[in-house]
């Protein structure tokens, strides 16, 4: 296994009309989590990805296991919840720029995770562990299912890649701020979008968070800045990958965790730092260009005629 990664998928509902969700009379179902984006980003791109969660002894539960399996991601450790339900949400496409989102997972099957869902030998031969900032904070069991975790891999020496993934609503601020630091002490790489750094530090000068978050711990730092790019940096070198222009804008929500995957995904392949920071922005492009959590990611063709078409382009 390449990559392990576990936390909560739901149930996605999407209008098909735009505008004020009010006036909706009919909706596409999806499925969108983090986690499992990210494991289906990468599975796409050839990797083998294992998930881990909790689902619902339900319809939705049953439905979403069978899509994510079906993505070639490893279900094989999700564990069926048979007194809770699948959390699901509702994206509103209000218009062009403006998609908000809405969830309803309190006391959800993912929920009620616990240390004992973690399976060591499963976890220990994996190259990476994947964590973000949402499990931690659905509820302390899933805090404590985390910190297991990340003991797993330190003993095993899995890599933890983590993701702070900051959702403000879930938790309060002085919780989340240090939690998420807690968590990123103890990661090998740490992935922040800016406005999750300066949440974290503070702080708002660039390299000076880049700088804050290798002193807490990590070895690599990727820090992402929107259309522009991300920068990473390292304990020698700090260094701007430029991002790729989107003409139209669909979907903002999975950018992230396709930006995730394809980092990931060239950290496997053996590419240096800088290449792999250019396919994790490249994946994260794809991601916004249609509607859905998923439903954007490319595969490794797909993937590889972009870059090459975009890489000839700038060096004419």
């Amino acid at each position: 296994m390449d990559v392990v990664t576990f936390g909560e998928t739901m149930v996605l509902f999407t209008p098909d009309s735009t505008g004020l969700m009010r006036y909706a009379n009919y909706f596409s179902r999806k499925f969108g989590g983090a986690e499992s984006n990210f494991a289906i980003g990468l599975t796409r791109l050839g990797h083998q990805a294992g998930w881990i969660s909790r689902v619902g002894d339900d319809e939705f539960g049953k439905a979403m296991v069978a899509f994510i399996g079906g993505e070639g991601v490893d279900v094989s450790q999700v564990k069926v919840d048979e007194s809770a339900p699948t959390g699901i949400y509702f994206k509103e496409l209000r218009r062009a720029n403006d998609v908000r989102v809405y969830y309803y997972r309190k006391y959800s099957a993912a929920s009620r995770m616990v240390p004992e869902d973690l399976d060591e030998r499963y976890i220990a031969q994996a190259k990476y562990l994947h964590i973000t900032g949402i499990t931690p904070a659905l509820s302390e069991s899933c805090y404590e299912t985390v910190m297991h975790g990340i003991e797993i891999a330190k003993k095993h020496g899995v890599k933890i890649v983590f993701d702070p993934n900051l959702r403000k609503k879930l938790w309060p601020e002085e919780k989340a701020r240090k939690t998420l630091l807690e968590i990123a002490s103890k990661a090998d790489i740490v992935l922040p979008g800016i406005d999750e750094a300066e949440f974290m530090f503070g702080q708002v000068d660039l390299e000076q968070l880049g700088k804050r978050f290798l002193e807490h711990g990590a070895s690599i730092v990727v820090l992402k800045v929107g259309a522009k790019g991300a920068y990473y940096f390292t304990g020698t070198e700090s260094r701007l990958v430029p991002g790729f222009p989107v003409e139209q804008l669909v979907d903002p929500v999975g950018a992230g965790d396709g930006f995730a995957s394809g980092f990931v995904s060239g950290l496997l392949d053996g590419l240096s730092l800088y290449d792999a920071v250019q396919r994790g922005n490249a994946v994260g492009a794809f991601a916004t260009m249609v509607s859905g959590d998923v439903e954007g990611l490319p595969d490794r063709k797909e993937l590889e005629a972009f870059l090459r078409f975009e890489n000839k382009d700038v060096n004419r």
